[in-house]
This record gives structure tokens, C-alpha cells and sequence, in this order.
């Protein structure tokens, strides 16, 4: 397959791209292996729960500052997976084996794989259970175990995907049905949805229906398709300034945005799809599709819903400006599965890594926490095979942004950052460093070469 991308962008954006990945080539030979196999003990100085983002970051920190041998992470996956890109490779322009690596090359050298599931969590007796019948202790945890896909809750998901014009970029197992459905569009209804819970990424949603207006177009069929966004929101974004350029987006491009409905069954063998209207509950409307993207409900992973570590909606429950649990002070959160009151982003575990690192810290140290993480969030919005909203923002649902222009209007640099840029620093530095970049400051730290080097493409 030629990813669409190399059809649709220009030459500078190409070169550029190019010389991304050589330099990805280079840095690949500096990958972090795991020593050689040892059974793992029964206790650590530090103990990390998840092998994703969050957890290979803060496991490489603490590293720095207990010891490799003190520090061992919980993780039952074979690979590691840059979740952000798939976005693309739903819509034909990376390759989804490019979004992942095996888990024992993200995992910091020396520290301690410990290739299981977690069961329990007993933070009373400071000691977690897996899978494998251990009992693992520790005298700091950080949890960082993610955000669960319930298919499930749908009814006819996921057997459903079992049939064609179907797809969702949530999955390794579905992201390149979407492409497929994509594809094979002839004519009809084109839909997409957002849930009713949290979810990671929420523009992801949004993304791949932009995306998929910019394929029809390219290839002939747009004025055959119908595309629709039926989402379980009332806006279609959260933060003003970026609602209204995507509005106008929307516009332009004559797509149907539904608010309140939320996807409550497919019938694949039918190409149906049934939603609930939730300002009438009991009513439903079903629309036929011709193809189908789904956004799956989420919520926290089982093992946290029933522990103590949860709060009533089974979140980590964790103070907002320090992380730091707000019952057991040698407990720490990060990441999808906690309840930060932030969009649920890589660029956010990015910013608040560092902020857990120094709180961590005191804590060892018997100090109080003074760092203090303002929800910080980002999300690339792409609107086409060479344009991105960089839409930047806190907890106060207000812009915070890094670049000194408008960054609700759509660019190429931001796109080729997305696209190429991110993930070279999501591989090379920001899982593999175990400090803070000198002279910068810290909200920008996982982006600032791209600053300059984006600025020079556009």
C-alpha cells in the first residue's frame, strides 16, 4: 500500500518527513534493551503498574534516582505501542507496523520486567497480586495501567467487525478495517461516533471523519457520500476557540454533526447501526452506513474499579496538582486511567511526568509537594492529509499554547510534526529520558526541536 500521504503533501513536507525518519534510522541504534532474565524478586523501592506511556516514562525517571535494580514495571504485553499515530493509519497514511515496537526494547535498561497481569491491589499492606500467583511489595507505587475499551457495550461489538465496512482506530486489531472501509466506500452514508464515557484522545473521533472527507474528495466520491459525526456530546469540541474554527470547518466541508446520540448497537449484517437520543432516553434512531467508524465506550481497567485506590466512578484517585493519591501518600497516578479532570492525551502523561518526577521526590525526601500541574493537554486536531489544529489547553478549558501564532488555524508544519515529528520524540527521547531538558520550559519539554524545525517547514 502507498501511503495516500506521499500523493497529497508537498515536496517541503516530504523532505522534511524524510529526513525524520533517517534520523529515526540513527537513533534506533540507541534503543533501551532489558538485561539479561532473572526471576523477579518480591519487593521494590518502586513498583510501576503498565507498560504504556506513562509508566515506561516515570519507570526510566525513577531509574535515575533509586537504581535500576530498585524499580521493576508490570506489564503482560509483548509490544509497545504509539497509540496517536493510528489516527493515520486509519486513513491510509502511515503504516500501522510503524506504531509499534516489543516491549522489551521501551523498557528502561536494568529495570525489572515483570511480565504479568495485575490482579489485586492491597495499597493497606503496600503489595499488589498477579496473575501468576505472586505477591509483589513495594514502598512506592505508581500506577499507570490506562484506559479499557468496552466493545462490549455495544450491542453487536465486537463480533461485528468480523464483517466489512466496519473499522475503528482504537484497536491494533480493527484501526486498518477503517482503511479497508475507507477503500471500498461506493456510496451512502459514512458515520462516526463518540461515547458516552471519557475517552482517550477525545479528538480522535472527529479526526478520522476529516480525514475520511479528504480521501473522498481526492479519489471522486465525495459527492456520494453522506458524512456523518454522531456524537454523545453537546459541542464538538471543548475549548472555544478551537469549537469555533472546527465549526467552520465543518461548514465548508457541508458535514452533519448529530449531538446527544450515542451508539448503542450495530447490526453488522445489516449495515445498521442503531443510536439513542440521550436528551429522550428510550428513543433510538437507525441510520444505515455504508462505512462505519466506531469509538468505543471506555472506562477505568477492572482491576482499579473495585480497589481501594479508586474513587466512586473506579478512577485513580489522585490529587490534580501533585498526582500524589489523596489516601495512601505513597501511591501516585498518571495517565488514562486516572481522575484528572483533563483530556486524556500522550502530550498530557508527557507533562505530567514531570511534575509526578519532582513530587516523588519531595515525598522520598519527607518534603511537601510544590509542583503543581495545571491540566496541560494537546490534541493534533487533523483536518486533512496535510493540515493540523494544534489545539493546546488546561484545566480551565482555555488555550495554552506554545507557539507565537494562531493556533486554531489549520497548517502543514503542524501536521508534518504530528505525523512524523511526535513520534521520533515519542520514541527517542520522551520514553527514553530520565531528566528535564536544560533551558526549557517544562510544558514544552517534549516538543520544543519540533518548534523550531515545524516553524521552518511553514
Amino acid at each position: 500500500m502507498v501511503p495516500l500521504v506521499a500523493v497529497v503533501s508537498g515536496s517541503r513536507a516530504q523532505l522534511f518527513a524524510c529526513l525524520l525518519r533517517l534520523g529515526t534510522q540513527q537513533a534506533g541504534l540507541l534503543q533501551l534493551h532489558t538485561g539479561a532474565s532473572h526471576a523477579a524478586r518480591n519487593h521494590y523501592e518502586v513498583l510501576v503498574l503498565g507498560g504504556g506511556s506513562g509508566g515506561i516514562t516515570m519507570a526510566a525517571r525513577m531509574k535515575r534516582k533509586v537504581g535500576a535494580e530498585n524499580v521493576a514495571i508490570v506489564e503482560p504485553s509483548e509490544r509497545h505501542f504509539y497509540q496517536p499515530i493510528w489516527t493515520l493509519v486509519g486513513a491510509g497514511a502511515k503504516q500501522l507496523s510503524s506504531s509499534g515496537r516489543p516491549m522489551a526494547s521501551v523498557i528502561p535498561s536494568g529495570v525489572e520486567w515483570i511480565k504479568a497481569r495485575v490482579t489485586e491491589l492491597n495499597p493497606d499492606k503496600n503489595c499488589i497480586h498477579t496473575d501468576n500467583d505472586e505477591q509483589i511489595s513495594y514502598r512506592y507505587l505508581i500506577i499507570a495501567l490506562g484506559i479499557q475499551l468496552n466493545y462490549e457495550k455495544i450491542k453487536g461489538l465486537p463480533e461485528g467487525f468480523a464483517h466489512p465496512k466496519i473499522g475503528s482506530n482504537y484497536s491494533v486489531k480493527t484501526v486498518e478495517k477503517t482503511w479497508k472501509a475507507l477503500q471500498d466506500f461506493k456510496e451512502g452514508n459514512a458515520i462516526f461516533t463518540f461515547p458516552n464515557t471519557p475517552v482517550k484522545c477525545a479528538g480522535a473521533p472527529q479526526k478520522i471523519m476529516y480525514l475520511s472527507e479528504a480521501y473522498f474528495r481526492k479519489t471522486g466520491k465525495r459527492s456520494k457520500a453522506n458524512i456523518i459525526f454522531n456524537t454523545s456530546l453537546g459541542a464538538i469540541f471543548g475549548v472555544k476557540k478551537y469549537a469555533d474554527a472546527l465549526q467552520e470547518i465543518i461548514r465548508e466541508r457541508n458535514l452533519t454533526v448529530n449531538y446527544k446520540q450515542n451508539l448503542i448497537e450495530v447490526r453488522a449484517d445489516k449495515q445498521e447501526a442503531v443510536f439513542e437520543n440521550l436528551d429522550k432516553p428510550g428513543e433510538t434512531q437507525v441510520i444505515s452506513y455504508e462505512m462505519l467508524h466506531v469509538t468505543p465506550p471506555m472506562g477505568p481497567p477492572d482491576v482499579l474499579k473495585t480497589s481501594p485506590v479508586a474513587d466512586a466512578a473506579g478512577w485513580v484517585d489522585v490529587d490534580k496538582e501533585t498526582l500524589q493519591h489523596k489516601r495512601y501518600p505513597n501511591v501516585f497516578g498518571i495517565g488514562d486511567c486516572t481522575n484528572l479532570p483533563t483530556s486524556k492525551t500522550a502530550a498530557a502523561i508527557a507533562a505530567q511526568s514531570g511534575i509526578l518526577d519532582r513530587t516523588i521526590s519531595l515525598i522520598m525526601k519527607n518534603q511537601t509537594p510544590t509542583k503543581k500541574y495545571d491540566g496541560y493537554t494537546s490534541c493534533p486536531l487533523v483536518t486533512g492529509y496535510n493540515r493540523v489544529i494544534l489545539a493546546e489547553f488546561g484545566y480551565k478549558a482555555e488555550p495554552l499554547e506554545t507557539f507565537p501564532f494562531n493556533q486554531s488555524k489549520e497548517r502543514l508544519s503542524m501536521y508534518v510534526m504530528k505525523a512524523d515529528l511526535m513520534p521520533f520524540l515519542y520514541w527517542n527521547m520522551m520514553l527514553r529520558f530520565q531528566g528535564d531538558l536544560p533551558g526549557i520550559g517544562k510544558r514544552w519539554q517534549l516538543i520544543w526541536p519540533g518548534a523550531l524545525l515545524a516553524c521552518m517547514v511553514l
